[in-house]
């Protein structure tokens, strides 16, 4: 079991990496396809657009097929599409390639998060649980980071780099990774399919978690979309000096998902998020006024810390909905999160071409904040007392 809570981690190391991975290189691909600023958002947004759009579909729909199948065919899909993208000849295809790869992780990781349940004792699930958020994480603070340090020799390298090991991976997951059939055949589950997110469309409740959900991914990942860009223009870094900014925002949000449990245990989970989101809004506004690289390394590891505590406190939110459908929940947030990361994307290149730079993001990103944080405590899921166990299972 040890095998699969490993590979588990593993892939989603190589999805959180691959997602984010084209932010540092925005300048490269800029100069190398002739892209203007306010499009060049779009080579992130077309992976996060890829996997909010199948995302809804792939969840539910894989419930009624063999998750091993759809895991496996899921990574080496995501190999391929991924590995192209570092033979792209031009902008659109470029779009193109990333669209797909974001598709391939949208029937990917579902099943990540569906299998651990379904191979694990429950003594084992929150562990494991954990050792596939902790991949996420990571991925901020080394994966894109040495990706980046790839692309410093050639830019194609790292998303050949992120194909191979996905094939890798793909071939453990046929060795190690159990047969996982439905208990029900699809033909029986097609009626119900799209009617399973009813529940959360009928719910004034859910509909406010998610518009939280959705407007702190906004303007984070507005943030982070244009972060190369920002270092490049106002600090006069390259490619593999911004990745080292880009390892402190990743070891920020480490630390923070570390000590998310403690904090809002400490706090409660409605102090944890009255605090958090107007700190990590005012240092959001603040950040593209600072002087020094160093004080922007610092303040962006503050900012990722704050949100590392509150990211796993929202999860734990949105499964205290309805225990009895978490997947389609799980499905709905990974739709909303990369909805909110491809209007982010959008947006930022918008507001820095047009609105004055970096400073117009960075005040984008803390209204964004301020807005998740009213629509927190307006929805009543955080003084529920359904919601603070909850937040307190997510861990």
């Amino acid at each position: 079991m040890r095998q699969i809570t490993v590979l588990f981690f593993l892939i989603m190391f190589l999805i959180g990496t691959d997602t984010f991975l084209i932010s540092p290189l925005i300048p490269t691909l800029q100069s190398l396809f002739d892209v203007p600023t306010r499009m060049a958002g779009w080579m992130v947004g077309a992976y996060t657009l890829g996997s909010s759009a199948f995302a809804l579909i792939a969840g539910p729909l894989s419930d009624g097929w063999d998750r091993k199948k759809v895991l496996v065919g899921g990574l080496v899909c995501f190999a391929v599409s991924t590995g192209l993208c570092g033979f792209a000849i031009d902008f659109w295809t470029m779009v193109l390639f990333r669209f797909l790869a974001g598709v391939s992780a949208a029937f990917t990781a579902p099943q990540v998060w569906a299998a651990i349940p379904t191979l694990l004792p429950p003594a084992k699930v929150g562990k494991a649980l954990g050792a596939a958020y902790a991949g996420l994480a990571v991925s901020q603070a080394l994966g894109v980071p040495i990706g980046s340090l790839l692309a410093a020799g050639y830019w194609a390298v790292p998303f050949w780099a992120i194909g191979c090991v996905s094939l890798l991976l793909a071939a453990v997951a046929i060795a190690v990774v159990p047969s996982m059939k439905p208990s029900q055949p699809l033909r029986a589950q097609q009626v119900s399919i799209f009617s399973r997110y009813v529940p959360l469309l009928n719910s004034s409740r859910a509909r406010g978690t998610y518009a939280a959900y959705f407007f702190v991914h906004l303007g984070s990942s507005a943030a982070f979309a244009f972060l190369g860009k920002w270092m490049t223009d106002r600090f006069h870094l390259s490619v593999d000096e911004t990745v080292y900014v880009i390892v402190f925002l990743g070891l920020g949000n480490l630390l923070g998902s570390l000590w998310s449990a403690q904090v809002i245990k400490t706090l409660t989970p409605l102090r944890t998020m009255a605090a958090g989101m107007p700190i990590a809004a005012a240092a959001y506004i603040a950040l593209p006024h600072v002087s020094s690289v160093l004080i922007a390394a610092g303040a962006y590891m503050f900012i990722f810390a704050i949100l590392g505590i509150l990211f796993p406190l929202m999860v734990g939110l949105l499964n205290s909905l309805n225990p009895t459908i978490r997947g389609t929940i799980s499905s709905l947030a990974t739709s909303t999160m990369n909805a909110a990361t491809t209007c982010g994307a959008w947006t930022a290149g918008m507001l820095y071409a047009g609105f004055g730079g970096y400073a117009a993001i960075g005040m984008f990103a803390g209204v964004c904040l301020a807005g998740s944080l009213l629509a927190f405590l307006s929805s009543g899921v955080l003084s529920a007392e359904k919601a603070e166990s909850g937040g307190s299972r997510a861990h």
